[in-house]
Parts: C-alpha cells; sequence; structure tokens
C-alpha cells in the first residue's frame, strides 16, 4: 500500500531560508530522504512551490473554472495526486479538466519546486 506523505507547514513557524535553521531543517529532510531510500520504501517525493503559485480548476455545469490559490472545500480532502511534465499551465489545467473528480470536487494544479535546475 503506497502513502503519499503531504507536508502542511505554517509559514509563521518555519525557519527562513538562508538561516542556519533553515539549512539544519533541509538536512533532517535529507536524512528523512536517505532513511526511506536505504529502507527502499521511497517511490517519489517533492516540494511544491508556495500555494499562492497554485491554480484550482473547477467544473460547475459543464463549465470549467480556475481560481488563483488553493481553493478547496471544507468537506474535500486529498485523495491522490497525478504528476505530469507540460510545457505550461494552461496545458495543466486541460489536463486537470479529465480528472472525473473535477466536477463535484476541486483539482489543484500547483507547480514542482526544481532544486537543481542544471541537472547537477
Amino acid at each position: 500500500m503506497k502513502y503519499m506523505l503531504l507536508i502542511y507547514n505554517n509559514p509563521e513557524q518555519q525557519p527562513d531560508y538562508g538561516t542556519e535553521a533553515f539549512d539544519a531543517m533541509m538536512q533532517g529532510f535529507f536524512a528523512a530522504n536517505d532513511k526511506m531510500k536505504a529502507d527502499g520504501v521511497l517511490v517519489d517525493g517533492e516540494s511544491l512551490s508556495e500555494p499562492k503559485t497554485a491554480t484550482s480548476v473547477r467544473i460547475k455545469e459543464c463549465k470549467t473554472e480556475t481560481m488563483d490559490g488553493p481553493f478547496a472545500e471544507t468537506r474535500e480532502y486529498l485523495g491522490g495526486y497525478y504528476i505530469i511534465d507540460v510545457p505550461n499551465l494552461d496545458a495543466a489545467i486541460s489536463y486537470a479538466e479529465l480528472i472525473p473528480s473535477a466536477k463535484w470536487g476541486t483539482i489543484e494544479v500547483r507547480a514542482l519546486m526544481d532544486y537543481n535546475p542544471a541537472g547537477n
């Protein structure tokens, strides 16, 4: 059975980027990665860009609606995810429209962070 471990951060409590506390936090993430890899349980993991980069997609009365940000109804819950590689946000939205649960829920489209843009 696979699990997606979603990491919800409180920006008021997490260390600021570039500080020693941030570096220590990142070392903890790297150690967790190493442990999961060593135990053979890691399938995939990525950081998400900030919520302000998200686009939510809903289909209401056969019309696609998009909204900036993660605007999920309170009774909704995250039930799964797809990772897609497309050229831009419009293409990503077109794929989000294919997901059946967009008709009764919300598909949040969020860019993945690229911590290694040069391929190093």
